[in-house]
């Protein structure tokens, strides 16, 4: 009776309560880096390629410590990015709201998982051997079941929170903060066109998964990190990995080149701004807000006591719409905007500039020839405006290489 009562309190391994934290953490952890360096960066978006042993070990994995089936996360997030906080996005902040995509992230993916056309147009690619369609497709939650009685039998009683920790941490990992906190809190990189942000730029606790802002302007890259203080664990692991021959990178962020200065814009110019149009736009992003910030300076030497300025409150209220695009601002922030800048020629200028800029990379249907000729004229406007950081910024433009 003692034996049975032991085995039921610490199961087989009798592990202190320290031992099997440090036991739950590896596991989890194995699962983060099953789901970033396989799911995400491999299968979603084709980063790199991994050896086929090492693709199926995350395939079992993941069938044991979360269900998920492959070809519907992939195709999940694959539309995500295609439809980006628009209508259609699976899980987007902006269309559902912060708190439903925190608490309720993974709900959405149980339910956009059930949309045939999902799976036929974003699905493509992923793995349809015998033992998914057979076995991980099929079984989906046969895996946590076993995975739930190895952790009793290993654990004891204790197991069942071991596995509770196994199965709730994708969901508030994954779809809670990636897809939650990491488009509505962080810092930006790049202006990419969306809210995504970098939580932190130490990619740790998610494999990397954190430098989201980064991911959205480069997604097929395979690693996260871009920045020199930023650092990226799943691409630790993609880099031990290509070390013995397990995994093969096939995409990575463009570094960023810069030629020496240039009197005119050239094709090689044009090709480095397109290539790195969201860190460009990142960088004016920054310079429009810091115009505005040195105008509410000038501004509220000048506000009274008691009787506030319209002015300087007009443009406190609309310092953070200057930088947005048209096409996110509501018709009343639109309006306001429009009477602020119709107070202020330099900050009308820099907008109206940024306008300009922002085409350059949309036009469809300009030839290079054109789009050169462009960039040449938007560069000595720039130069011409009388405004000093805009011509700062014109002349390391220039500096732009492929």
């Amino acid at each position: 009776m003692d034996q049975i009562i032991t085995l039921l309190s610490g199961g087989l391994l009798q592990l202190s309560w320290w031992q099997v934290v440090l036991v739950t953490l590896v596991l989890t952890h194995i699962t983060i880096v099953a789901v970033t360096v396989f799911l995400h960066r491999s299968q979603a978006h084709r980063g790199l390629d991994l050896h086929p042993g090492v693709m199926h070990f995350f395939r079992f994995w993941l069938w044991m410590t979360t269900g998920m089936v492959t070809k519907e996360w992939v195709a999940i997030h694959r539309k995500h990015h295609a439809k980006c906080e628009k209508e259609g996005d699976p899980h987007s902040p902006v269309v559902f709201g912060l708190g439903k995509v925190f608490f309720r992230g993974a709900e959405l993916y149980r339910e956009e998982a059930t949309n045939p056309e999902t799976l036929k147009r974003f699905g493509h690619g992923t793995p349809d051997d015998w033992i998914e369609r057979k076995l991980y497709t099929r079984h989906s939650l046969m895996g946590i079941l076993i995975m739930l009685g190895i952790d009793l039998a290993l654990f004891g009683v204790l197991g069942l929170t071991v596995w509770a920790i196994q199965m709730a941490w994708i969901p508030f990992w994954a779809a809670g903060v990636v897809n939650g906190i990491g488009h509505a809190w962080g810092y930006r990189n790049y202006a990419s066109p969306d809210t995504s942000t970098n939580v932190s730029p130490w990619g740790i606790i998610i494999g990397g998964e954190e430098l989201h802002n980064n991911h959205h302007a480069y997604g097929t890259s395979a690693k996260f990190s871009t920045k020199w203080y930023e650092f990226d664990l799943g691409w630790c692991y993609i880099s031990v990995l290509r070390f013995f021959g397990l995994a093969k990178v096939k995409k990575l962020a463009p570094k960023l080149k810069l030629d020496p200065p240039k009197a005119l814009a050239d094709a090689s110019t044009l090709q480095g701004v397109i290539t790195h149009r969201y860190e460009i736009l990142a960088r004016y992003t920054d310079l429009v807000k810091k115009a505005a910030s040195d105008e509410l300076s000038k501004l509220k030497p000048a506000r009274k006591e008691g009787s506030p300025d319209c002015s300087w409150t007009l443009l406190s209220r609309c310092k953070d719409w200057i930088s947005s695009t048209d096409d996110t601002l509501e018709p009343a922030q639109r309006a306001e905007l429009d009477t602020v800048l119709a107070q202020n020629q330099s900050l009308s200028t820099l907008v109206q500039m940024r306008r300009e800029l922002v085409r350059l990379w949309e036009s469809s249907s300009a030839s290079s020839e054109q789009l050169l000729a462009d960039l040449q004229a938007w560069c000595q406007r720039a130069q011409q405006s009388g405004i000093e950081s805009l011509e700062q910024f014109a002349y390391r433009l220039r500096r732009y290489a492929a």
